[in-house]
């Protein structure tokens, strides 16, 4: 699906950064769409996805509001919806956008397959659409996202790493995200291109709407089918789920396990501290939600977005969309205070409550 070369992992970062006020310098030329030019006065539309996972609300909205404001000299407003995990619900979000006459829409796509005829809807009325976190289908203009293959990748290797001798005689359970989501099955890829050939995989299961309950059923299930002493770890594709999945663990009577996350949510690296889950996948939510801005911006101002966008990627509807994608890191409790705490995500005090004072002590994090 994707073109984007293998190293805009390591020139994202740079791309994203050089891109903070690129917004306002790019050229005059209109885009593709044929926008007319507007001024600051501009109304951007975004539509998440869900509001179970926390960094939506607590992150990506607040992020992209922000910008959108820094950007056009306070001038601009953000229209704001959240599908809570319906498709059908965001389409109808997609319409009243278009009714209402947004500039542009950032969408993260509850379904990237459903959302492509509103996606459709908007361009036939002269919106331009940047797809968000999510690759959707449909006439795309832009889109960012961290690189989800490498996602799926970090997280397998963590796995390796912390089974060590183990990943040769025990079995694993892979805990993927939903069928809906694209980027569910890019994590499963790029975990697959590390775990295959290295460690059994007993059970795997493609997760419902990314709910920790149905994480927590779908475990309980694998324990039952396979054993709880058979099983050595257990990928999982974020940290919602990730809490389910221990969840099922505990009443087995099972521990010390190594379970994988994604997404850095407070919960998780809580977990990370007292040992409960190894790891996360840590993704600089600024980072991405600044771009996403820069883009919107500029394709609501009829703006290019050549000094924002360097590379192309492909859905499978649309060709060579302008395109940033976010490199991300592996988050252990040995660099906690140099990921989200170094860059404001979390505050000590916030992670080191009561009950995980000591543990956080134990790992050096006051």
């Amino acid at each position: 699906m994707r073109r984007a070369a293998v190293a805009i992992a390591a020139g994202a970062m740079a791309v994203s950064l050089a891109a903070c006020g690129s917004a306002k310098e790019s050229g005059d030329n209109a885009d593709s769409t044929g926008s007319a030019k507007k001024g600051n006065d501009i109304k951007v539309g975004l539509l998440l996805p869900e509001n179970a996972t926390a960094r939506y609300e607590k992150f990506d909205r607040v992020l992209i509001e922000k910008k959108v404001k820094e950007l056009t000299n306070g001038k601009g407003e953000v229209v704001y919806a959240n599908a809570k995990q319906d498709a059908s619900t965001q389409n109808q979000q997609v319409d009243t956008m278009v009714t209402n006459k947004v500039d542009v829409l950032i969408v993260d796509a509850v379904d990237s397959k459903a959302i492509a005829g509103s996606v459709k809807k908007a361009k036939d009325a002269g919106i331009p659409v940047v797809a968000y976190d999510r690759l959707a289908e449909g006439p795309i203009d832009a889109y960012t996202s961290f690189d989800n293959v490498t996602v799926g990748k970090t997280q397998g290797e963590a796995l390796l790493k912390a089974l060590g001798d183990k990943a040769k005689d025990g079995q694993i359970v892979m805990m993927n995200g939903s069928s809906t989501d694209p980027n569910a099955a890019q994590f499963k890829q790029g975990a697959h291109d590390v775990l295959d050939g290295k460690v059994k995989v007993g059970r795997e299961y493609d997760t419902k709407e990314w709910k920790p309950e149905n994480a927590n059923s779908n475990m309980e299930g694998a324990i039952s089918a396979l054993g709880k002493d058979k099983i050595v770890g257990v990928y999982s594709a974020n940290d919602g789920m990730a809490g389910g999945i221990i969840t099922a663990l505990k009443a087995a009577g099972i521990a010390d396990i190594p379970v994988t996350g994604q997404d850095a949510e407070l919960a998780g690296v809580q977990r990370i501290v007292t040992g409960e889950q190894y790891m996360s996948v840590y993704k600089p939510y600024p980072q991405e939600a600044d771009v996403a801005a820069e883009m919107a911006v500029a394709l609501a101002q009829g703006k290019s977005l050549d000094s924002i966008a360097k590379d192309k990627v492909d859905s499978p509807t649309t060709k060579a969309i302008p395109s940033v994608l976010v490199p991300v890191v592996s988050l252990t409790k040995d660099n906690i205070n140099d990921t989200v705490i170094k860059d404001g995500i979390y505050t000590v005090n916030e992670i080191c409550t009561g009950k995980y004072k000591a543990a956080c002590d134990k790992i050096g994090l006051k």
